[in-house]
């Protein structure tokens, strides 16, 4: 019997390759997009080009050339809940957060896997630039980072469970980007040139602050700049508007560059720090998961990163509890964020990773 596969197709080239190596492999292969959104729930204009409705456009368009079925779920409720709602939360808390691994989380290796399952798929097919393997040895599904290291998405992956992982299949991890577009430009798939999406999916501009505005019609209120000592160094526009680590648009006129520390809710103040303060060795997390074991019984050393386009770095990460890691950099590391993941690799591997507190 041959084995389904449902294959989450944004339009782009990634998804359109897997696609048809996922057919390629013997799949029973069904293309879809996740509707995840509308124009006017994110603020934008009606005539204004959607790239949603041009992206199901779009992988529809693959699907017919590849002769697969395709269609359209709607998942804009559940999208709205975990993602958009708690990407507001965070800035609105003071943290960072990263809704590209809220999506993957929540989104499309929980909900989606489960509406799979439903149809009676056998597994959820993703372009991503990572690959699942089985050790038989451990009994556990491991991932490990794509051979294409300036394309690796194995950091937004750290999330997946044990169940996740072994309903998942991700053909795009032996293969470099050249490689995917050559193979798109062979079969003649209409976005074989399509540029990657770089912007978070709702906020298209980039401009985090004006999204939340515009979505809750709430404003945030003016509040003052602070050095680490708590002299007032002028009025910051509203605290949303902060990340930690910035330098550029705090709209001062300093003698000398200064960045974002912190934030502090209770006084509604922005802390401004030098560069060589941002500095620190350690951090814990919440909120893990664990991917190479179900537990790190002693402390171990391994490459930890911060965010995603951080080099991996030297540490040590012991578990505090069923929740909780405590990672010491051998190197301080610069602006760790609230609100990020700290994901964990040995060598290639994953090991797990968390929400840093």
């Amino acid at each position: 019997m041959t084995n389904k596969a449902l294959i989450a197709m944004s339009g782009g080239v990634d998804s359109s390759v897997a696609a048809f190596l996922t057919k390629d492999m013997g799949y029973d292969a069904t293309g879809i997009t996740l509707k995840l959104f509308d124009n006017e729930d994110i603020g934008e204009k009606r005539e204004k080009t959607c790239c949603s409705l041009d992206d199901i456009d779009d992988a529809r368009r693959v699907c017919l050339k590849l002769g697969i079925p395709y269609y359209v779920y709607n998942f804009k409720d559940s999208f709205k809940e975990n993602v958009i709602n708690r990407f507001i939360r965070a800035y609105e808390n003071g943290t960072t957060p990263n809704p590209c691994i809220d999506c993957n989380r929540f989104i499309k290796f929980e909900k989606l896997i489960r509406r799979a399952e439903e149809l009676d798929f056998d597994c959820v097919v993703t372009g991503h630039y990572s690959t699942i393997e089985y050790d038989k040895g451990a009994d556990r599904y491991l991932l490990k980072k794509s051979v294409d290291s300036t394309k690796d998405q194995s950091y937004v992956l750290y999330c997946l469970t044990q169940r996740q992982l072994a309903k998942t299949l991700l053909p795009l991890g032996t293969y470099t980007k050249e490689k995917v577009r050559e193979i798109a430009n062979e079969l003649g798939l209409i976005n074989a040139r399509k540029h990657d999406s770089q912007d978070i999916c709702f906020v298209p501009d980039g401009d985090y602050a004006k999204f939340i505005e515009q979505y809750t019609g709430r404003t945030y209120p003016n509040g003052n700049f602070v050095d680490t000592k708590g002299h007032i160094l002028g009025e910051h526009k509203g605290i949303i508007r902060y990340t930690v680590g910035q330098r550029k648009g705090l709209g001062l006129a300093l003698p000398h560059p200064m960045y974002v520390k912190e934030k502090n809710l209770d006084t509604n103040e922005v802390i401004l720090c030098d560069n060589n303060e941002l500095f620190s060795k350690e951090l814990y997390t919440t909120d893990i998961n664990l991917i190479t074991c179900d537990k790190i019984d002693k402390p171990i050393k391994v490459k930890a990163r911060v965010r995603y386009s951080q080099p991996e770095k030297d540490a040590i990460v012991e578990q505090i509890d069923d929740n909780t890691l405590h990672i010491v950099f051998d190197e301080p590391q610069r602006a760790i964020s609230k609100g990020q993941a700290a994901v964990l690799y040995d060598g290639e591997y994953v090991v797990g990773g968390g929400t840093i507190l």
